[in-house]
């Protein structure tokens, strides 16, 4: 009885250690946290020596803020032109350093380079930047390895194996009438 009892104990012992021990790694069998799924719109950004420009698509609308870049101020009564992705225009002044073009049709997933021209008071610059409006991917999904199912197979084995012999001594001792 002594024996079987060492065994059992040095097989919840070493349960853990074949289970992956303390999960330092991670890896939880806890609910897993609510991600917060954002939706971000397709978005150009460039920036030179004097403005900062950001364009985001808005549904039917193509958005453009433009900033100073040394301070971070929105350029109002600017002329601003975009150019690309099927897109040639003026964008008119929504707000203080906000301007809106109307987009005629959808504008098809992929990488565009947009040229877009600012005139602000006696500044004007010629930006370069690329539209992004591929499909997000969507986040990876938690998938158990080989190594690990090969583990915890090892450990049903292995305990399995242990159960089968404490039977098979305990019969035999049964028929010698031990």
């Amino acid at each position: 009885m002594k024996q079987l009892n060492a065994l059992f104990l040095g097989i919840v012992i070493a349960l853990p250690g074949w289970a992956g021990g303390d999960s330092s790694d991670g890896h939880t069998h806890a609910a897993p946290e609510a991600v917060l799924a954002v939706a971000v719109a397709p978005r150009a950004v460039a920036t030179t020596e004097e403005f900062e420009v950001v364009a985001v698509v808005e549904g039917t609308h193509l958005m453009v803020y433009v900033d100073r870049f040394a301070s971070n101020e929105p350029v109002s009564k600017a002329k601003v032109e975009v150019e690309g992705a099927g897109l040639k225009g003026f964008a008119s002044e929504a707000a203080a350093g906000t301007y809106v073009m109307n987009l005629a049709a959808a504008i098809p997933p992929g990488k565009h380079p947009l040229t877009i021209s600012i005139e602000a008071g006696d500044t004007a610059d010629l930006l370069s930047a690329t539209l992004d409006t591929s499909v997000a991917t969507a986040a990876a999904v938690h998938v158990h390895s080989w190594s690990e199912w090969m583990v915890w197979s090892v450990a049903v084995l292995v305990l399995l194996a242990s159960v089968t012999l404490l039977a098979l001594r305990r019969s035999r001792r049964k028929a010698r009438g031990l």
